[in-house]
């Protein structure tokens, strides 16, 4: 009946693609009937695109157009051997559109509309703001690439990278609880070390989009009036039309790494209601309305164990023998001091606890290049080039480096040493658009020509 209705033809792939997208991505209504209104959204769609008229007509018609007001100003202006000039380029440009308009209507006319795999994840994409369609197609390379792609932006953090990779592969390989959400981590580690970097590297991986994490910050959440603000205030309270900060972000954007900041510092009435995120997948907010945390991952970032950390990385310094045993005798260590910390219903929940290391200078340097990365992105829209020897490299390393506070230095180094300076030399003229910007480091001091 579709197909009568539509006067298309719709593919059978495209019926089981329908069915099986639709059940995967949009949470919020039932089978059949999502999927039926995918199959009739996608016949529209290709109905309407089979009747719009190619670029090509459109061209020629904004040419005739032209033509014409071309033609009105040259009588106007009494210059009529233009505009009969322009007269007879009118006509030929009318013929030639009803020429082209009706080779188009029997091409048209012959061929018949199809609805394609690809028109109903178009559909799909559209009503979710998921990139179906490329996930689609590139799901599987993409996740077997998964610790390349997350090491662009995350430094020194192998076992992490590679405990999150596992995890992401064996959810999208179908080898999950279908009623748990995709992923739920515990990230331990000092400050800087990149949790929070990685959590936004995993959204941007998965679903092409660093802004798909949805942050909380724990340290809001620490009274006990404060953890109804999760779900929604009770009627009759304050707040009670605004939703839950959790469950109504979540219901708008059903596909995004939920990041909980430094959990440890929750109320234990939290975990309560995170107990049934990551047992059942859902939550009922205060509106009764059940909200799919299926299609999440779960991240928490925790500084428990910090300072053992810390005292077991050897601040990147000591001689490492067995650098594998090492990071699991210190996992060990910290995992005891996670029990000490949390729940045991709590944790048991949880698919991985991943222990970062505290950052070296070596890993310090390949922070910067990424950062210097960012800043020449920044001054290529302004036409300039920036290029960084290896000596200004280094002391910038030098200068950013700080065992007991990670990245962070960095960043602030760059701003002080490098961002301030070229910015005064931009204002007052000194380099301008099409130059290049050359930084060096000549006796422990930064030079720009």
């Amino acid at each position: 009946r579709y197909e009568a209705h539509h006067r298309v033809k719709i593919q059978d792939e495209a019926i089981v693609a329908a069915a099986r997208l639709s059940d995967r991505y949009i949470s919020d209504r039932f089978l059949p009937d999502k999927a039926i209104d995918l199959m009739d959204e996608a016949g529209s769609q290709v109905r309407l695109r089979g009747l719009t008229p190619p670029p090509a007509l459109k061209a020629l018609e904004a040419k005739i157009e032209e033509t014409i007001v071309e033609k009105e100003a040259a009588i106007k202006n009494e210059q009529f051997e233009q505009a009969a000039r322009l007269r007879d380029e009118e006509q030929r440009l009318q013929a030639e559109l009803e020429e082209k308009r009706q080779e188009w209507r029997k091409s048209h006319g012959r061929k018949e509309a199809v609805v394609t795999p690809e028109d109903i994840a178009a559909v799909v994409a559209s009503w979710t703001g998921i990139p179906v369609t490329e996930i689609a197609a590139e799901e599987a390379v993409r996740l077997l690439n998964l610790e390349e792609v997350l090491h662009q932006r995350v430094v020194g953090q192998d076992e992490a990278v590679s405990v999150v990779s596992q995890a992401m592969r064996r959810a999208h390989a179908g080898l999950k609880d279908p009623k748990r959400p995709i992923g739920s981590f515990i990230f331990l580690g000092p400050t800087g070390v990149g949790k929070t970097e990685l959590a936004r590297a995993l959204a941007e991986a998965l679903f092409g989009d660093e802004d798909a994490v949805i942050r909380l910050d724990m340290s809001e959440y620490m009274e006990r009036h404060a953890v109804a603000r999760l779900i929604g205030s009770p009627p009759g309270y304050v707040g009670y039309e605004e939703g839950g900060q959790l469950t109504e972000q979540v219901r708008r954007k059903p596909y995004s790494v939920v990041l909980f900041d430094e959990i440890e510092k929750a109320h234990p009435e939290v975990f309560n209601i995170l107990l049934q995120v990551l047992e059942d997948g859902r939550l009922t907010d205060s509106k009764g309305r059940l909200v799919d945390f299926r299609n999440t991952v779960i991240v928490m970032t925790s500084n428990v164990g910090a300072e053992q950390i810390r005292r077991e990385s050897g601040i990147g310094f000591r001689a490492v023998v067995d650098e594998r045993s090492d990071y699991l005798a210190m996992k060990e260590k910290v995992t005891e001091q996670l029990k000490r910390t949390f729940r045991p219903e709590f944790l048991n929940r949880i698919d991985e606890v991943v222990v970062f290391h505290a950052l070296n200078k070596v890993h310090i340097s390949q922070i910067a290049e990424i950062m210097l990365k960012e800043l020449r992105l920044q001054l290529s829209e302004m036409d300039i080039k920036l290029v960084v020897t290896d000596q200004a490299k280094e002391l910038l390393a030098n200068k950013g480096f700080d065992p007991d506070f990670g990245a962070r230095p960095l960043r602030r180094a760059i701003q002080r040493y490098i961002e301030n300076p070229l910015a005064e030399e931009i204002l007052k003229g000194t380099f301008g658009q099409g130059g290049t910007i050359t930084v060096d480091a000549k006796e422990g001091e930064f030079v720009f020509y």
